[in-house]
C-alpha cells in the first residue's frame, strides 16, 4: 500500500533521513519506533509532502507521489493526524470535521463519515458544538482523528497519538485505531510508547539516527532482546 524507498531529507545541512526504506501492507497496521530526534515525524512529512526530501521515492499504491504539494497527496489518500493534534481551536467540532473533508477535496455527502465519526468517538457528537480550543487533550485528539478520517483516507498517518493523555484515553483512542483496522483502513504508526505500539501494529520498524536498523513482525521485534533492552529497559529484556 505505501512503499518509501531510500528516503533522506536534510534540514540546514543535517541529515535527518539517511536511505530510509519501509514497506506498510494494505489493511495492517505498521508501527515504527525510536528515540526522540531519531527521524520518525521527518519520515511522516516528508510521506505528507510538509518537508522536502532529497532523495528517495514515496510510492502509494504503486503511484509515485514524492515531490507532489502536500495537499495534492492528501487528496490521494494519504492522510496525516500531525504531532500536537493541531486542531483549529476557535472553530467548532463540527467545523474542524468539515475542514477535514473540504481539505481532502472529498464530494458528496459526509452523512456515512460523520456516523463513523459519531460511532468511534461519541463525544464529538455530544460537542459538535463546542469550540476545539475547549476541549480536552483526549477529545481534541480524537478530534483530529475524526477530522482525518473525513477525508476517506487510503492510508492513515498517525504522529504520537498518545502524547500527553491519560492511559484511559490512551487505550479508548487506540481501540478506535484497531477497530479502523478491522475495517480496513491501512494505519502507519508512529508512536512513544514502544510497547503499546508493538503491541497494537503487525509489522514494525526501528529507526535511529535516520535509518532503519530493524524491521519485521511486531511481535519478534517485541521479543528481540535488543529491542526489548533499549525501549523495555532490562527488566524486560530479561
Amino acid at each position: 500500500m505505501l512503499t518509501i524507498e531510500n528516503l533522506s531529507v536534510s534540514y540546514k545541512g543535517i541529515r535527518a533521513l539517511r536511505g530510509a526504506s519501509l514497506q506498510v501492507k494494505k489493511g495492517e497496521i505498521f508501527a515504527l519506533i525510536g528515540p526522540n530526534g531519531a527521524g520518525k515525524s521527518t519520515l511522516l512529512n516528508a510521506a505528507s509532502g510538509i518537508v522536502p526530501i532529497a532523495q528517495g521515492r514515496i510510492q502509494l499504491e504503486g503511484e509515485v507521489i514524492s515531490g507532489r504539494a502536500a495537499h495534492l497527496i492528501a487528496r490521494s489518500g494519504l492522510i496525516q493526524v500531525p504531532e500536537g493534534r493541531r486542531v483549529i481551536g476557535p472553530l467548532t467540532v463540527a467545523e474542524n470535521l468539515q475542514l477535514g473533508r473540504q481539505a481532502s477535496g472529498v464530494r458528496g455527502s459526509d452523512a456515512s463519515d460523520l456516523d463513523q465519526v459519531h460511532s468511534l468517538f461519541p463525544i464529538l457528537a455530544e460537542r459538535r458544538n463546542q469550540l476545539a480550543g475547549l476541549l480536552s487533550g483526549g477529545q481534541q485528539q480524537m478530534l483530529a482523528i475524526g477530522r482525518a478520517l473525513m477525508g476517506r483516507p487510503r492510508v492513515l498517518l498517525l504522529d504520537e497519538p498518545s502524547l500527553g493523555l491519560a492511559p484511559v484515553i490512551i487505550r479508548e483512542v487506540f481501540d478506535a485505531l484497531i477497530r479502523l483496522n478491522k475495517e480496513g483502513l491501512t494505519i502507519l504508526l508512529v508512536e512513544q510508547n514502544a510497547r503499546l505500539a508493538l503491541e497494537t501494529a503487525a509489522n514494525a520498524a526501528v529507526i535511529e539516527q535516520g535509518r532503519i536498523v530493524h524491521q519485521g513482525e511486531a511481535s519478534a521485534l517485541a521479543n528481540d532482546p535488543v529491542v526489548a533492552d533499549h525501549y523495555f529497559g532490562r527488566a524486560t529484556a530479561a
